[in-house]
């Protein structure tokens, strides 16, 4: 791979030179006319020595950059914005930046379709995964890379801002009000998110540890299809392992959505999601499992996709059994009989940029969850599933970093001989006995 790609996937975007431990962003939006106005601060620390910083930012200008107080150079080098450093910073150590930034954001159109800033009937919507985080804010964009934000972000009058992390202050003046987040647990730049609307706050409990956000009215639609999101939390923390988060905010758009959208610490869906029927709660379930795989272990590298997207499609069929829908070996059955009707022409371990998001990495993923399932017996397998969770809370994970703790639950041949047959050969297994 050349020395500047940190990720075939996603070839132009990230660098593993550096890290940015902390974001702190300004920003002033105007929705009439789609401009924003930002300022962004980043604490960076260097992994080796560099003489100057490469960021992502599509279809935005910097105007001014300065470092520790010095003003520098950018420049557009390899699709990457480029700040000059006033002197080489080592390895270990950090530095300041502060950019200024503006512009008319955009989606950015790519293989995934359209993804990032995306301007709604009334309001916007960010949807990040997997490189719509440029579209934004300059950023290291690349899901290895975990910091801490702050963001205080000022829209129109009677638009509520619901941004990853706790609302610490909101103020008010004629025309504008400003809402101001703080994420502490360390966040991939793909899951920081915006998303501004008319929305009134729809509180389901006392704590405010589950709230959602919609436009005036939808009340009795949202608190609906949201009903059964307590029970489903409570049977995700038994067999998952605690919830990561302070928090769970759900937002509902005043618009359609092809698919819902998960972020830190959060869920975005469309009108057409509120529903009590399997295929809405299947969805509801899907996003809210992407809290503790995805959000809270994080892949560092996006081949190992399956992750996310293998562990959220297998949740799906935890809660269909515990919810009586339709027992869980009879989804996997289902999910088995589907991909034995499709080309085998795909390894879910390492499926390739264009497949990345393919229904085979989701449900040959879960298959191969279901089939550890089988060889560890229930117990075991969920006790499993939770030290997955715990060791690896807030981090980074990998496929060989699975297989090392099933390790220590069965004979690693017979793991690896799993995974294997699952993620990393194109001929689909038998249905798992």
């Amino acid at each position: 791979m050349p020395h500047h790609i940190l990720d075939e996937y996603t070839k132009h975007h990230g660098s593993a030179k550096y890290t940015v431990e902390h974001y702190d962003l300004s920003l002033v939006i105007k929705l009439a006319s789609n401009l924003l106005d930002g300022r962004a601060m980043l604490r960076i620390r260097a992994v080796e020595d560099i003489s100057e910083v490469a960021l992502n930012l599509s279809g935005l200008k910097i105007i001014k950059a300065t470092c520790q107080g010095r003003k520098v150079a950018v420049a557009k080098k390899h699709h990457r914005m480029v700040v000059a450093l006033p002197a080489v910073l080592k390895a270990g150590e950090r530095v300041e930046l502060n950019l200024r930034y503006a512009g008319s954001p955009q989606p950015e159109n790519g293989p995934w379709g359209e993804l990032g800033w995306e301007e709604l009937t009334d309001g916007v919507l960010v949807s990040g995964q997997p490189v719509g985080a440029a579209t934004w804010y300059p950023c290291n964009d690349h899901p290895s890379h975990k910091s801490s934000y702050r963001f205080e972000v000022s829209a129109d009058a009677g638009y509520r801002v619901v941004a990853n992390g706790h609302l610490v202050d909101h103020r008010r003046s004629a025309s504008r009000e400003t809402w101001v987040y703080e994420q502490h647990e360390p966040m991939a730049s793909y899951l920081a998110t915006l998303q501004i609307g008319r929305y009134s706050k729809i509180p389901f409990d006392e704590g405010g540890h589950l709230v959602a956000y919609a436009v005036p009215g939808s009340d009795l639609p949202v608190r609906g299809a949201f009903a059964k999101q307590a029970a489903m939390a409570e049977l995700f923390e038994r067999k998952f392992g605690p919830y990561p988060f302070g928090s769970y905010k759900i937002v509902v758009v005043d618009d359609e959505l092809e698919i819902p959208l998960e972020a830190q610490g959060l869920s975005i869906f469309g009108k057409n999601h509120l529903s009590l029927q399997w295929e809405a709660q299947r969805l509801i379930a899907h996003e809210f499992a992407h809290q503790w795989f995805g959000n809270s272990l994080t892949p560092g590298r996006w081949k190992d996709i399956w992750l996310n997207e293998g562990f959220a499609c297998f949740s799906e069929w935890v809660y269909s059994d515990h919810a009586e829908v339709l027992p869980l070996a009879e989804r996997a059955k289902q999910a088995w009989e589907m991909l034995d009707s499709l080309p085998q022409d795909i390894l879910v371990g390492d499926p390739g940029p264009e497949d990345m998001f393919d229904d085979r990495v989701y449900k040959r993923g879960a298959l191969a969850l279901y089939a550890l399932l089988r060889k560890l017996g229930e117990n075991s397998f969920y006790t499993m599933l939770r030290e997955w969770t715990a060791t690896y809370q807030h981090s980074t994970v990998s496929t060989q970093k699975f297989a090392g703790l099933l390790g220590s639950y069965a004979p690693a041949h017979d793991i690896q001989a799993i995974l294997d047959a699952w993620l990393f050969s194109e001929d689909l297994p038998p249905f798992p006995a």
